[in-house]
């Protein structure tokens, strides 16, 4: 377990180590390391309008253009969650050690199926934002015909099933 000892206290866990306001910092730079954008009309002209009532550190904002609102975590895969920021990125980090969906939870203090759902949505939403391949400099392509199976073909798996019961 990632825990560490005090004097005073005994054991602290590393949850309770990890800043709230650094990881929506975090989450800012990574999200728009040219300046905030509207993610509705992708406008530059926003301004900052005040705080989430339950997270402090959670910046709301309003576009110039469209007028609408939105937040650090708009159209993000942490938007919509109980769980705080911390505990999203904690999660990712014990992803990266490789650690089971039974030992996240232990540390994050989870179920392991709250866990599971947790690391599926990241995963995906690392996939969906991993910009496609392009291409460079000379590029081949061979023609190729596989035959996989029997497609088409189901009197052919018929007799290879009768014929593989006959050996047996």
């Amino acid at each position: 377990m990632y825990t560490t000892h005090t004097a005073s206290t005994g054991l602290v866990k590393i949850q309770d180590l990890i800043n709230d306001a650094k990881c929506f910092e975090v989450v800012r730079d990574l999200r728009w390391p040219e300046g905030v954008r509207c993610p509705h009309c992708a406008d530059e002209h926003v301004i900052k309008f005040g705080r989430d009532e339950t997270q402090e550190h959670r910046q709301r904002y309003r576009c110039k253009s469209c007028e609408r609102y939105f937040d650090d975590l708009t159209d993000t895969i942490f938007e919509g969650h109980h769980l705080p920021l911390r505990t999203w990125i904690l999660c990712l980090y014990f992803m990266g050690l490789n650690l089971s969906n039974t030992q996240i939870g232990k540390e994050l203090g989870l179920n392991k199926d709250d866990v599971q759902k947790m690391a599926t949505q990241l995963r995906e939403g690392v996939v969906s934002r991993k910009p496609a391949p392009e291409l460079q400099g000379t590029v081949e392509c061979d023609e190729v015909y596989v035959v996989a199976g029997h497609k088409g073909h189901p009197l052919a798996v018929k007799k290879n099933t009768v014929r593989a019961a006959e050996t047996a």
